[in-house]
């Protein structure tokens, strides 16, 4: 079973907290290949947006959506990277959206401050959660009904996963492939990453 993984991305994003998760799947994929040829890959990686207009990431980066909210299909696993997400949080549309795709989806994963969109589409209500150090702060004070965790690199609350900032991102995708497919390939992935694994 080939799992689609769908990565939102959006003006401002972080270029690791999408490219983190991206090459953990599409990596895990390749060296699924190499373990059993011939075999359907297990994860398939798209970048969605609402237009197929090109985004500029926080950095700077030009980016191009791969689908667009209207023709992106079954999405398995949607996962929300992080950044400056002051604009994404005022826009109704973008808020529905992920929660539609969370009624319809496997899970959704968030990374950094992906997890304040998971809040507001009330994803995290009554659930243990957590984002970059910086914005514990404002998820606290903003979602008073989530409990935010400041001990834990990432949180898997079986429909929705967090993680902190940046890098726990790639800790968080390496347990996914752990939970989705296998320890073995989430190991072999991490080494063929050269990667130092961390756990929650």
């Amino acid at each position: 079973m080939t799992r689609t993984i769908g990565i939102y991305i959006y003006d401002d994003v972080e270029v690791l907290d999408f490219a983190g998760p991206y090459e953990v799947f599409t990596c895990a994929s390749r060296v699924a290949g190499k373990l059993a040829p011939g075999a359907a890959a297990p994860f398939r990686v798209r970048t969605l947006a609402p237009e197929r207009t090109p985004i500029r990431a926080r950095a700077g980066l030009e980016l191009h959506p791969e689908a667009t909210f209207a023709d992106a299909g079954q999405i398995d696993v949607l996962v929300i990277p992080g950044g400056v997400v002051t604009a994404e949080l005022a826009k109704p549309e973008v808020i529905a959206w992920i929660a539609g795709q969370a009624r319809d989806c496997e899970l959704v994963a968030a990374v950094c401050t992906g997890a304040l969109l998971l809040a507001e589409a009330g994803l995290l209500n009554g659930k243990e959660a957590t984002t970059h150090w910086e914005d514990i702060a404002e998820l606290q004070q903003r979602w008073p009904q989530v409990t935010v965790r400041t001990d834990r690199r990432w949180i898997d609350n079986g429909r929705t996963v967090t993680s902190g900032g940046i890098s726990a991102g790639i800790d968080m995708s390496l347990h996914l492939v752990e939970r989705l497919a296998s320890r073995e390939l989430a190991q072999r992935t991490a080494l063929q990453m050269e990667y130092d694994w961390k756990e929650a």
